[in-house]
């Protein structure tokens, strides 16, 4: 049988970190096996469904670079529709058929009801923690009462005294009881089917082999092995992928103010969908080898669902840092400027200097950044108008003979025409020469009578971009507080 997985997303939200990961597994593992990823969109919490969650959710799959063989918008007629709503008369036809089998039964129990019945549990909940089957054990004169409400939902029968055991692609073998789950709803009473009952009818419709997913749906494994029990069906193999947590172990959360969630943020913030799949794909899965920096097509080629980890993933920011800026470091110059154009647009940096500067300034901290936006707060560092040196930097200053060396430094400077960074360094090389300066002595002063920093990336083309008039400034306040 060939191998068809699927990535279900709910728009109700938009593609974040744990979602990409899970779309990236399956998309992973059909590659590996020549088979089939789709993307089902799952569409019946309507409260919640924002407008341009489906549009966002494969607008950033394939920014990613995960690339699905049919969904909404690749349509192949043997599986469609690809969307929950537009498939509500196929669960109504199963949920009738479980119905006229006697494997489900009509509930006619309202909420407020539901909540006494909850509310009123013995202490001894062991025996007294589901559904009481009131609707289902009542005699000939109640159902005709309670048929008279109309409104029902439709509950599905569990098995008394099954054991539903199965061999995750994760985890091994993992057993639950039925008498651990009771019996549940499987449509509402609007006739919209419960995500347990929806999501089994379209995996067996869509022939779908393979589930991976995210630990949190392992409790919803037999629930919906009974499903396909009941009709009979194949039960696809299951494979449930460990949480994301913090570097402190904790779970990872796409509400946490201190984590960036979602892919679309990644995107704006300039990261790089390479370095970014490539991050990815390490949640959770470990290459063979100690190389981690690996293209897409390697990552393909190497991936192996053995080697999924049965242990939390930690999410570590530095980690993902550190990939994009390998990333970074392989694009071209132009390639940079693009990247960082935009940041600097928003942040209007870019109007008030012409396209070369911008190149200079994108070239001088290229092999730094991390991500295109970087580019604005590295500028600030830089180039903003307060200068102020700290005490630390103030205090080598002050140590003796540097006094001098900075005066030669800004007489040499102020004579200079041309004020490009060539020559500039060979300013600083005879500033040396004249006052006998030498290596750190040299440039560590100069460094902080223009920028106010101790370190920082190439000094003569710092000195160019920030411009004659401003260095002779900053120069000239630097001296200002070396005065007796």
């Amino acid at each position: 049988m060939k191998v068809r997985v699927r990535y279900a997303p709910s728009p109700t939200g938009y593609l974040h970190i744990g979602n990409a990961r899970t779309a990236l597994f399956n998309y992973l593992f059909a590659k590996k096996y020549q088979g089939d990823f789709i993307v089902r969109i799952e569409d019946t919490d309507v409260l919640r469904n924002v407008e341009d969650g489906i549009t966002s959710q494969l607008k950033h799959l394939q920014w990613l670079g995960i690339d699905y063989d049919e969904s909404v918008d690749k349509i192949n007629p043997k599986y469609a529709p690809y969307r929950q709503l537009e498939r509500l008369d196929i669960y109504k036809k199963y949920a009738n058929e479980l119905l006229e089998k006697g494997l489900a039964y009509k509930c006619y129990c309202t909420e407020e009801e539901l909540a006494k019945e909850r509310e009123g549990l013995s202490e001894d909940k062991a025996n007294h923690i589901h559904y009481s089957r009131r609707c289902l054990y009542a005699s000939e004169e109640e159902k005709n009462m309670l048929e008279k409400r109309g409104e029902y939902t439709i509950r599905f029968k569990m098995p008394d005294n099954i054991t539903y055991t199965f061999n995750d692609l994760v985890k091994g073998e993992v057993t639950f009881a039925s008498e651990d789950v009771g019996d549940w709803v499987i449509m509402k009473r609007n006739g919209i089917p419960t995500y347990n009952f929806a999501v089994v009818v379209d995996d067996y419709l869509m022939d779908i082999t393979h589930v991976l997913r995210g630990e949190e749906h392992i409790t919803n494994t037999p629930k919906q092995m009974a499903i396909y029990q009941a009709f009979g069906w194949e039960i696809p193999v299951f494979g449930h992928m460990t949480l994301i947590v913090k570097e402190d172990g904790k779970k990872l959360s796409k509400r946490d103010p201190n984590y960036i969630a979602f892919i679309s943020q990644y995107e704006e913030m300039g990261y790089l969908p390479e370095a970014l799949f490539n991050f990815i794909s390490l949640l959770g899965w470990s290459p063979e080898g100690e190389e981690e920096i690996l293209s897409k097509a390697e990552i393909i080629a190497q991936f192996d669902e053995k080697r999924l980890s049965k242990s939390p993933a930690t999410f570590d920011k530095n980690k993902l840092m550190y990939i994009n800026n390998r990333y970074i470091k392989e694009l071209s110059l132009d390639e940079m400027v693009e990247l960082c154009r935009p940041h600097l647009e928003k942040s209007n940096i870019i109007q008030n200097h012409s396209d070369l500067w911008i190149r200079n300034l994108v070239e001088l901290f290229h092999g730094r950044m991390s991500y295109g936006a970087e580019i604005v707060d590295l500028y600030k560092e830089f180039f903003i108008t307060n200068f102020m040196i700290g005490e630390e930097e103030l205090a080598y200053i002050k140590q003796d003979g540097i006094k001098a060396t900075l005066e030669v430094f800004q007489n040499k400077l102020r004579t200079l025409d041309d004020f490009n960074a060539e020559n500039i360094k060979e300013i600083i090389k005879a500033t040396g020469k004249e006052t006998k300066a030498k290596g750190k002595m040299l440039f560590m002063p100069c460094r902080i009578a223009v920028t106010a920093q101790m370190h920082g990336p190439d000094l003569p083309r710092v000195i160019e971009l920030l411009g004659k008039e401003k260095v002779l400034q900053r120069l000239e306040t630097a001296l200002s507080l070396l005065t007796d």
